[in-house]
């Protein structure tokens, strides 16, 4: 019926994926380039936000789920596959999230990850990015391990504000 269309597409306009316009309808939003490279500046802060909490909060199991899931990065990377690489590094990252014990941030890293997610996979396809990340995975992991918050945070900072920066320079 029409009352559970109209609230579905409130809720996509409220998130910002579609636009309501007068007499037209709704479409699916156009995201500019401007808007791009300020949504990955508040996921560079929002995944940092998480890496901080979770050098502080994460339980040792968490630790160690990570641990494999950094392994498994490293394993995808010495076979140069990108796509399989992008979904080994979303598990590893949302490890991250939840270790973060913060459910309401868990949730809005995730949709802002999600809008973002055509985006950050292109990026692993540059030369040596996928090298790169794995590299930035294991420092993060061991910041986070030893417990030391505030690089836990400044690593996870630059691991993802250097994708906004590679999408700049794409376009």
């Amino acid at each position: 019926s029409r009352t559970p269309v109209r609230e579905a597409l409130q809720t996509l306009a409220g998130s910002g994926l579609v636009a309501t316009m007068p007499r037209r309808g709704t479409i699916v939003a156009s995201i500019t380039v401007a808007d791009l490279i300020e949504m990955f500046e508040v996921m560079a802060e929002l995944e940092a936000m998480c890496a901080r909490l979770a050098a502080r909060r994460m339980a040792r199991t968490d630790i160690e789920k990570l641990m494999a899931l950094g392994d498994e990065c490293g394993t995808l990377q010495e076979h140069a596959d990108a796509d399989a690489y992008y979904e080994a590094n979303v598990n590893f990252h949302e490890v991250i999230y939840a270790g973060c014990r913060n459910s309401f941030l868990e949730r809005q890293t995730k949709n802002v990850r999600n809008r973002l997610a055509p985006y950050r996979r292109l990026q692993l396809h540059r030369p040596g990015r996928v090298k790169k990340s794995n590299a930035e995975h294991s420092e993060i992991l061991d910041a986070i391990s030893t417990g030391d918050a505030e690089r836990a945070g400044r690593l996870m900072h630059q691991h993802v504000a250097v994708q906004g920066e590679a999408l700049n320079d794409l376009l």
